[in-house]
């Protein structure tokens, strides 16, 4: 597995990527940047704490169908991941989160009005990047701010009367993790000049391969017995956040099914009870039933990768499926 979190099998590929990360870093770094010193600091806060750069690295691979070399792509990957640290600024707020990335959280370090603030800030450094980057990306960026501030709003208010909790779900994560990937995946083969189609077939990838890996994010927290993010693993039963797994076991009707469902029914701070919702969640056919679900989903982005122009680039696409699909366990 190469340090940048895809497997690469191609030196030369694996090089240009790593080299157009560095300048993302680079670009990232003066963009959070501020004459005040303390504006400065809060809005590098979670740029230094790390983080996978999933969605730079994105754009790097998508650019590879066009003129990867091209100077607009990673100004183009710096607009994404400072959209994405805003909304962690702002999700963390929503979620009353005292940690991120394995440090304190902005919002716990200076509480929730700067927290706030801060993520305004970097949506509109993002925005003023991407108004160098021509009229449609402009569109776009707006277009994808709409549905992650959508998806939040629906997630926040939570399923309507007569909505089923799962399809509800499924948009939310599609507008609040799906949307900035597919536009990741866009903006670096539009940055590149590469093909329409290429560009359009590159969007559908990201849609799908970010929610799936959202999706199995859901699968980990409950799976594993660490958690390198900084977020302790069960965190969503504990604060009865609905997921894909336990979504499906609240749907099952068998009697021995029954005790589950009613702890999964209300927030778990009970220690113990907490504990038991996850032997009991680890043990249910709604775990293999969530996993079928995500390699479905890597399944059809796979497929999607045959449209596009054999090359490493597309080798490295399909890698990061699998990959996805095996994080699974």
């Amino acid at each position: 597995m190469s340090s940048l979190g895809v497997p690469f099998t191609d030196d030369a590929l694996e090089a240009r990527v790593q080299t157009g990360i560095e300048e993302i870093e680079r670009q990232l770094a003066i963009a959070v940047d501020s004459p005040e010193a303390f504006v400065a600091e809060a809005a590098a806060h979670l740029l230094n704490a790390g983080g996978k750069r999933f969605r730079p690295l994105l754009v790097m691979l998508a650019a590879e169908f066009g003129d990867q070399a091209h100077g607009d792509v990673p100004r183009a990957a710096v607009v994404v991941e400072l959209t994405h640290l805003a909304t962690l600024y702002h999700d963390d707020v929503m979620d009353e989160a005292s940690m991120r990335r394995g440090a304190p959280s902005a919002n716990s370090r200076w509480g929730n009005s700067v927290a706030i603030l801060v993520g305004d800030y970097l949506f509109a450094q993002a925005s003023d990047l991407v108004s160098d980057l021509g009229p449609e990306s402009v569109r776009i960026q707006a277009r994808t701010f709409s549905r992650l501030v959508q998806g939040q709003i629906r997630e926040t208010l939570g399923p309507g009367e007569g909505d089923d909790q799962l399809e509800h779900y499924l948009s939310v994560v599609a507008d609040k993790t799906g949307s900035l990937i597919a536009t990741a995946a866009r903006l670096g083969a539009k940055m590149a000049g590469a093909p329409l189609e290429v560009e359009e077939t590159l969007t559908e990838f990201g849609e799908r391969i970010g929610a799936a890996f959202q999706l199995s994010d859901d699968i980990i927290d409950i799976a594993s017995e660490t958690d390198d993010s900084g977020k302790t693993p069960g965190t969503d039963l504990r604060e009865g956040v609905p997921t894909l797994p336990t979504l499906l076991a609240l749907r099952s009707t068998d009697p021995e099914s029954e005790r589950l469902r009613s702890l999964l029914g209300k927030p778990l701070t009970d220690d113990a009870e907490l504990a038991e919702a996850i032997t009991l969640l680890r043990s249910h056919p709604a775990m293999d039933e969530a996993r079928a679900y995500v390699r479905a989903e890597t399944d059809a982005a796979q497929a999607l990768l045959a449209k596009l122009p054999e090359s490493s680039a597309r080798e490295a696409l399909q890698l990061l499926c699998t990959t996805v699909a095996t994080r699974l366990g």
